[in-house]
């Protein structure tokens, strides 16, 4: 019986590839209209750069995220980091325990409650993170670098005011 499968092509009598599709004459003017539209495609292209540039890091954006928050809270309690930054408990409980496998934090009694954990840069989590937060800010100013320093700052207010309750 003959098998349903097609002959494996060899790279020799394959067809020529299609060109990629490209966006001319796509009409995106209702898309461009949305807030959440653009928002996503900046996001794309910022975090895109990111992920290239925090490599050299090992770093992944919620981990960069981690990182900053305790360097600037030292102290902080995972509870804390989760109504930061929108994670889930068990998400970040795993994301503390390869960071602290790393050796970039550790984890003390929280001087206040006795039930909580205080999170802290380690030395090496502390040089990492200054590193991280140098090409972040960096890799920032690149990406935005068709805006002015006053639209930047105004970007960010008015990105602010939608997920900030009380952003002014």
């Amino acid at each position: 019986m003959p098998s349903a499968r097609s002959p494996r092509k060899t790279p020799a009598s394959k067809a020529p590839a299609a060109p990629a599709p490209t966006a001319e004459g796509v009409d995106t003017s209702f898309l461009r209209t949305l807030v959440g539209y653009n928002t996503r495609r900046a996001s794309l292209a910022i975090i895109e750069v990111f992920m290239e540039r925090m490599a050299v890091y090992d770093l992944k954006v919620v981990d960069f995220s981690v990182l900053s928050l305790v360097a600037h809270n030292p102290g902080v309690t995972s509870r804390q980091l989760c109504a930061t930054l929108g994670v889930l408990p068990p998400n970040l409980v795993g994301l503390i325990a390869g960071l602290e496998k790393r050796g970039l934090i550790e984890r003390r009694p929280h001087p206040s409650d006795g039930r909580a954990m205080g999170v802290h840069l380690t030395p090496a989590g502390v040089d990492l993170t200054a590193q991280a937060e140098h090409t972040a800010a960096q890799l920032e100013v690149d990406a935005t670098a068709r805006l002015t320093g006053a639209e930047r700052k105004t970007l960010i207010r008015l990105l602010q005011k939608i997920y900030l309750p009380t952003a002014a």
